[in-house]
């Protein structure tokens, strides 16, 4: 990856942040058109696991990110045993990424919150919080699809998945079950071989 490479990242990402309405997993579909589709700078199955792995740990969500630069710049390097310049690419990577879906958000929510709660009276301000609530829910079920999407292995439909992706949605739709529960059954699916 040239310099370019790396400006035409970070500029994907600035955009993408003005786009992650209710957080950056919002904007997986294009990160996925981006880096897996178009520049071939990550497989299907980094792209995924760098999802799954930073949904599963503890902290921010946001960290799928920074695993999508971290294995950019790695791939960059010539991969995790190419040695300390691939790792170093691996930084940068993990750097321009995560400045890029941070800042503008971050600026424009500080900037627009403060407006908000001075004008929170106002009608089209309520309007706005409203209409955006369809928004939210659109691009989620946009990264649920892609995610459901990229996890089978030939030309076979996984049926399997989207019953799965289904049952799921409709248990966290209509109970207060928590999350977790959730989690370990599809870790337990996933140990027997069913996902």
């Amino acid at each position: 990856m040239g310099w370019q490479d790396w400006l035409a990242l970070l500029a994907q990402y600035l955009m993408l942040s003005m786009l992650s309405i209710s957080g950056a997993i919002t904007t997986v579909p294009d990160m996925h058109r981006y880096l897996v589709e178009r520049n071939g700078w990550l497989t299907e199955a980094q792209f995924t696991s760098s999802v799954a792995i930073a949904q599963a740990a503890p902290g921010p969500n946001v960290l799928f990110v920074a695993l999508m630069g971290w294995n950019v710049g790695l791939n960059a390097g010539g991969g995790i045993g190419a040695g300390p310049q691939a790792w170093l690419l691996g930084l940068l990577g993990l750097m321009i990424t995560m400045v890029g879906i941070m800042l503008p958000s971050t600026t424009l929510t500080y900037v627009a919150t403060r407006w908000g709660h001075r004008n929170r009276d106002r009608r089209e301000v309520r309007a706005f919080k409203q209409g955006m609530a369809p928004v939210v829910v659109g691009l989620l079920i946009a990264t649920g699809w892609v995610l459901a999407s990229g996890n089978h292995a030939g030309s076979a439909p996984a049926w399997h998945l989207w019953l799965l992706t289904s049952v799921s949605a409709f248990i966290v739709w209509r109970t207060r079950l928590h999350l977790l529960w959730l989690l370990g059954a599809g870790a337990a699916l996933g140990a027997i071989g069913f996902v």
